[in-house]
Order: C-alpha cells, then structure tokens, then sequence
C-alpha cells in the first residue's frame, strides 16, 4: 500500500472564497493523493469545482476519480435550500471521472445531479478503491442517509456526515434513521482503532482530531445523546 496523503479543503477558505452559503455551511472537500503517482481522487467535490480541479492540478496531481459520501446537494451539487450548488456536473464537464457511491445512494445521486448511470460505479461496503498504490476501504455507516459512507486509508478516516467532531449528521431527513445512525456509532464506527485521524464533512467543533479523543469527547458517543436522537 502506498503512502496516502488527505487535502483537506474548505470551502470559503481554501476554495470558494467570497460564497457566502458556502462559508456558512463550512464543507470540507478532501483529495487523497498518491504523490508517488501523482493522482488524487476527490472526495464530495462540490460549491467550486474549478477551484478543486485547479488545486489538484497545483499541487501536480492527476484526478482519476470522485468519491461520494452520500447524495446531498451541498457535497455532490444540486438545489437545496433555495440554493443552486455545483459539483458532479461540473466535474464531468472539467475532468471526467468514475463516481464511486455506496448502492443504496446511488439512485439519489442521479436525481439530485442528473448524472447518468454509465458515470457511476455503485459499491457494497468494504469495497476497495485505488489511487496510485493507495488503497481507500469504503465503510457503509447509514444513518444520515442510507448509503452514506466513510472512507479509511492509512491512519485517516474521511467520515462525511456520519461523523464530526462534536455531532453527528442529521437523522430527521429522507432516509435518514436514529437506529442506524446509533448501530453506526456503536457497532461500526466505535470499533476503529483510535489512532485513526477523523476527517469530517463539516467544520463542526473542528477540523480534524484522532478518532479515539472524539470517542471520548463527542456525545453521540455517549448513551444520554444518543436517545436524544431518538427523541426518547
């Protein structure tokens, strides 16, 4: 296995400067790279696709690919909140690409984007994705959505919605279900070694920080948050 390298990117600061929605709703977007190869596949590009591509190519990087989180406008482009975002489309249009997704959020990337069957390659969980000799594991963690999932490579973890540093996704929207999200924390995500480094979808209490201090510190953690999820 190579040695991977995460770009963390954040939108309003590193791409997307001066986009208020963006800055407000502090995405991150991530290209994990194999500088040996020079390739990089990114991960939820969206809100300033050229910025992404451009940052790639400064940094002497090749894009072979896109990883999904899951199917949300603000990480993949589409309407929400009033709000037109760019992402896929525009990636399909500046540096064509496979689109890795989960099965289950396949569907809901294709409504969302109107990306075409032809430019996704649909996964289960634990499927692996290379980049260079970087070997990217995808971890199915619903819960948010029903295909949403996590990335693990080397001692990095890219967890989307999933997880923040303090807070979890959201539950109360399609598809979302507390259950999952509580099996997710519990089950999947609780067992991962805690030297891995969490890197999140949001700037939500931070940047990033090594999964077992975020065991400790975040309360969805805990078994008082978690029946707060379920409203219970």
């Amino acid at each position: 296995m190579g040695n991977p390298q995460v770009i963390q990117l954040l939108v309003g600061r590193d791409i997307g400067r001066g986009d208020p929605a963006g800055t407000q709703m502090q995405n991150f977007v991530y290209l994990i790279a194999d500088r040996e190869a020079g390739e990089c596949v990114v991960v939820d590009p969206a809100w300033d696709v050229q910025g992404i591509v451009d940052r790639a190519q400064q940094e002497g990087l090749r894009l072979t690919g896109a990883l999904v989180t899951h199917y949300h406008p603000d990480h993949v482009g589409g309407s929400i909140f009033g709000l037109t975002i760019e992402g896929l489309t525009r990636l399909m249009a500046l540096a064509p690409c496979p689109v890795h997704v989960h099965k289950l959020e396949a569907d809901g990337v294709r409504k969302v984007t109107g990306l075409s069957e032809s430019d996704l390659v649909r996964h289960e969980g634990n499927d692996k994705v290379m980049v260079g000799s970087v070997e990217i594991e995808l971890l199915h963690t619903p819960g948010h959505t029903p295909g949403s999932q996590c990335f693990r490579l080397g001692d990095a973890l890219v967890s989307g919605d999933t997880l923040f540093l303090q807070g979890c996704g959201r539950v109360d929207l399609p598809g979302g279900s507390a259950e999952e999200m509580e099996r997710t924390l519990t089950e999947r995500l609780a067992r991962l070694p805690d030297e891995l480094v969490l890197f999140p979808g949001h700037a939500y209490g931070g940047e990033r920080a090594p999964l077992g201090e975020v065991k400790k510190t975040n309360p969805y953690f805990s078994g008082l948050a978690r029946r707060a999820l379920r409203g219970s």
